[in-house]
Order: C-alpha cells, then structure tokens, then sequence
C-alpha cells in the first residue's frame, strides 16, 4: 500500500506529517507542492506546537505486508 506523507513544520519547529492513502501515483510534484502551500497559508491544522509555518518535504511510502499462515 502507497501512501503520501506531506511533512510540515510547526511555529515551535517540531515536524507535523499529514498522510494519505493511495495517492495518485506517480505523483505530481507541482500539484503536491500547492496544496502544501495552502495547507500552510489557510492555516489548515494547529498542532500541539502551533500552527504549521513551513513546508518541509513531501514523500511516497510503500509498505508491503505479506501475511504469515499459522
């Protein structure tokens, strides 16, 4: 499973990572970077350590789980 992590940081300059599931892939760096940019100038989330001021970086995760028969 594929996910987006848009990381941010905080008014206390703590990391704040926002992610979402099965993100269109592969993804768009033009389109990622905009909506940080309005998740940072609409003031989206408050954090435990303010309010998000910065975009830090943005990245896919894919996590593949197999299972075990027992």
């Amino acid at each position: 499973m594929k996910r987006l992590e848009l990381i941010f940081e905080n008014e206390m300059g703590g990391n704040i990572t926002l992610t979402l599931d099965n993100p269109v892939y592969p993804a768009n760096p033009i389109a990622v970077s905009a909506a940080m940019d309005t998740i940072v100038a609409q003031n989206a989330f408050i954090s435990s350590g303010g309010e998000i001021v910065a975009k830090k970086a943005a990245r896919i995760v894919d996590r593949t789980v197999e299972e075990i028969e027992l």
